[in-house]
């Protein structure tokens, strides 16, 4: 662990102290040793065998057979992608936490996954956002942990072995086994620079309310969290890979101001008792926004994937209502269908 993240981790949650200034970027590439367990990173402690014995007791594990009739509802409009330049940013939801990002110049993914069905769920229910051949070339791709519906082996192996991958520490043996030849790994509060033709494209890996699993024997032992981009330009983007409701936002947005839109997920919460600690609802999303002191929202991580018990509509009719009772602009509201875009 390295000092910036030792006095991260013991400084009080309400703090309002000035952060220190960030540190300088690290280089990408870089091998390092991390140690064999972040479980003192968790904020809540998991579940256990009696919580799993509630949930089976309970057969909350999905929707009611008669909410699945909304899903020809979800919005889906399949377009091509915004014509931007290296002045540009741009957004384009292609389904649960993958984004395709144009930032600086550079084409940057987001937990990128095309397949049609992941590990321990149904297929997914709407298309891709976008098809993969009509992708521009990947500068890099962002990863915000390891569960399998944002780790995604079958489509990391369509791209070239060479691009870069900017992991969470202790996922790099997991790439490097995969043969791809780039590959970063950072601690919460670390960044690198992209090399952009705008100028560099800075990637800042911050803290999340999660944790990490693929295996039966791996638990926490690789890191989580999400990204905030920062263009040449100025422009901020933040992805909050996948998280719970908790004091990050505010620590996040003390040390990253402006951000111009952040990318917040709203789905797969209910049952709360079980899925609170680890996944926003739609309210406490449009709360988090509000603690980053982000410009937009652009809710994710719901209309792809079947991952829990509440209607598919549900959490885009609760993040509308949430918004509008803030009171803040509803066109900063970046209610995405699947597909779509936003330039800032």
């Amino acid at each position: 662990m390295t000092e910036q993240t030792e006095r991260s981790l013991t400084e009080p949650p309400d703090s309002r102290t000035r952060p220190r200034p960030r540190p300088r970027p690290r280089p990408l590439g870089e091998n390092r040793l991390w140690p064999r367990s972040f479980t003192d990173r968790l904020t809540t402690p998991l579940p256990g065998l009696r919580a799993l014995a509630r949930l089976a007791r309970e057969r909350r594990l999905r929707p009611d057979p008669a909410a699945l009739g909304q899903v020809p509802a979800l919005p889906v409009e399949l377009g091509p992608l915004p014509v931007v330049d290296a002045t540009t940013t741009a957004v384009t939801w292609a389904g649960h936490a993958s984004w395709v990002l144009r930032v600086g110049g550079l084409t940057v993914l987001t937990d990128p996954v095309w397949s049609r069905k992941i590990l321990g769920t149904p297929a997914r229910l709407t298309p891709v956002g976008v098809r993969w051949e009509d992708l521009p070339a990947v500068d890099a791709v962002l990863i915000s942990h390891n569960h399998y519906d944002h780790l995604d082996a079958p489509t990391l192996k369509r791209l070239p072995r060479t691009t870069p991958l900017l992991l969470p520490a202790g996922l790099g043996r997991w790439a490097r086994r995969r043969r791809f030849t780039h590959v970063t790994e950072l601690d919460w509060w670390e960044s690198v620079e992209l090399p952009g033709p705008a100028g560099p494209v800075r990637c800042d890996f911050v803290p999340a309310h999660h944790w990490s699993k693929r295996t039966l024997t791996d638990t926490c032992r690789s890191l989580w969290g999400g990204w905030v981009l920062t263009a040449p330009g100025g422009h901020r983007v933040y992805f909050a890979g996948d998280t719970g409701y908790g004091h990050w936002f505010e620590a996040i947005g003390r040390r990253y101001d402006g951000i111009d839109v952040a990318l917040l997920p709203i789905g797969a919460y209910d049952p709360r008792w079980m899925l609170g600690p680890v996944h926003t609802d739609p309210e406490e999303a449009v709360r988090a926004c509000g603690d980053l002191g982000a410009r937009a929202m652009a809710p994710m991580h719901w209309s792809t994937f079947v991952l829990s018990a509440e209607p598919p509509l549900e959490p885009l009719h609760r993040v509308r209502a949430a918004w509008e009772s803030t009171g803040r602009p509803r066109e900063d509201l970046w209610d995405l269908p699947i597909g779509g875009s936003r330039v800032l």
